[in-house]
């Protein structure tokens, strides 16, 4: 992860911080019409798939993703789950996010590169073992209005093999 431009001030810092944590608090209450609100028209929501490589090679294949999705693939995922037929989220999760190590970067064109990470804790039942998933993400935040919208995610999960049932969450 390169980082580029300005680091941003302590003030913009906990400006994003806070956007970070809203968004982690609308998705871990499944308010997901609410969260399709923080996105950017243009969005590109990434999650490669990574592999084990030899020391010094990437580990990500860069043709291969576990989703690569647009506003319109992210609105028809939340059409989805709010109807009967979402049978992965049956009974529904209990999620929650931790979002830590926030790092921002002013780009030259006006929007933010922001570095962060995440752990996902997720329930469901009451017979299933708990999951978790840890990943690195890459934001780019486009300032809008009094706040950020996403414009872009790329999240890079720690695993090699994700232990988790299904990926309806978003991460």
């Amino acid at each position: 992860m390169e980082e580029q431009g300005r680091r941003l001030d302590v003030h913009e810092q906990h400006s994003v911080e806070q956007f970070l944590y809203d968004e982690a608090a609308l998705l871990d209450r499944l308010r997901y019409r609410d969260w399709l609100g923080l996105l950017h028209a243009d969005i590109r929501y990434r999650m490669p798939v990574r592999v084990s490589t030899a020391r010094g090679r990437p580990d990500q294949l860069a043709t291969m993703d576990h989703y690569d999705e647009d506003l319109y693939g992210l609105t028809k995922r939340v059409e989805r789950l709010e109807t009967d037929q979402a049978w992965t989220e049956e009974p529904p999760s209990r999620p929650r996010r931790f979002v830590t190590n926030v790092r921002g970067f002013w780009r030259s064109d006006g929007d933010l590169t922001v570095f962060s990470s995440l752990l996902l804790f997720r329930s469901r039942g009451d017979m299933r073992e708990p999951e978790w998933v840890s990943a690195g993400r890459q934001d780019r935040l486009r300032p809008a209005g009094s706040g950020y919208l996403i414009a872009c995610r790329d999240i890079t999960v720690d695993e090699s093999v994700l232990r988790t049932q299904n990926l309806a969450l978003f991460i």
